[in-house]
């Protein structure tokens, strides 16, 4: 019984552990604190109405900070169109407005960082569950071909940064420029010079925040589905290990009826 037990503890610490990484990455310093300081308390957690409720929670942070994304690239988005329709009545934007569009083009790149880390996170999750207990391994997850759920946080990732290096190359840069702040403000400062470098950064910075509304929305999809399959595992594991109590004590409570009086107990062949 000790063995069911805990086993049943090092699922539910082992789920809360990586529910808290995966939340751990939360933009707002102030939501990244909470998300630390949550970590511990979750591993504590043993009922399994606190988990369930666990997972929705987590689930819920992980949305809001891909609803954050969404709604900060299409700002960036707006933003930058509005630049578009500066520079077409000017020969150039001035350093002070420069300025802004650099901010907000680093901005964007921090994004695409953060779209990453999700992915990342969660990925990772899966593969530590599915190496460590095979009732998880065993569940069919609706992926298309069998895939993971590892596997399709790898393809969406991959299927991103594709689609990024398409947009750039484009505009003569590389996705190689676009992964760190240094090289990103390098490029820029390099395309201020000239209206029609202005006008290729706008452009590209564009068309990746409008890239980046898209795949937020289906990063969203494949974090739901994840987190639904997480519930449901955790639900199953431990209906199985209340039904083997609930037989251990039916077994061990069940009622000895009395011999009755003047009745031998003796073997009868």
């Amino acid at each position: 019984m000790m063995n069911a037990i805990e086993t049943l503890k090092t699922q539910k610490m082992l789920i809360a552990t990586v529910l808290a990484f995966g939340v751990a990455i939360l933009p707002t310093p102030s939501l990244a604190s909470g998300a630390i300081t949550g970590a511990t308390e979750m591993t504590q957690l043993l009922n399994n109405g606190e988990l369930v409720s666990l997972v929705g929670q987590s689930t819920e942070q992980i949305n809001n900070q891909i609803t954050q994304i969404t709604q900060l690239s299409e700002q960036i988005q707006n933003q930058l169109k509005i630049y578009q329709n500066m520079l077409q009545n000017t020969a150039q934007l001035p350093n002070q407005v420069w300025g802004q569009v650099e901010g907000d083009l680093n901005q964007l790149r921090s994004i695409v960082n953060q779209g990453k880390g999700i992915a990342f996170s969660m990925g990772n999750a899966d593969d530590l569950l599915r190496q460590r207990f095979k009732s998880y391994a065993d569940l069919k997850t609706g992926l298309p071909d069998s895939a993971s759920f590892s596997s399709t946080y790898q393809t969406w990732s991959d299927t991103n940064r594709d689609t990024i290096s398409s947009t750039l190359k484009a505009a003569s840069l590389t996705a190689d420029q676009f992964d760190s702040e240094e090289d990103t403000m390098s490029q820029l400062r390099s395309m201020s010079q000239s209206a029609d470098g202005q006008m290729k950064a706008l452009q590209v910075g564009h068309q990746i925040a409008a890239q980046q509304v898209a795949q937020m929305q289906k990063l969203r999809g494949i974090v739901s589905q994840q987190t639904t399959m997480m519930g449901t595992w955790l639900q199953s594991e431990q209906t199985d290990k209340d039904l083997a109590q609930a037989r251990r004590e039916k077994f061990f409570n069940a009622n000895v009826q009395p011999i009755p009086s003047g009745q031998k107990m003796e073997p009868r062949w």
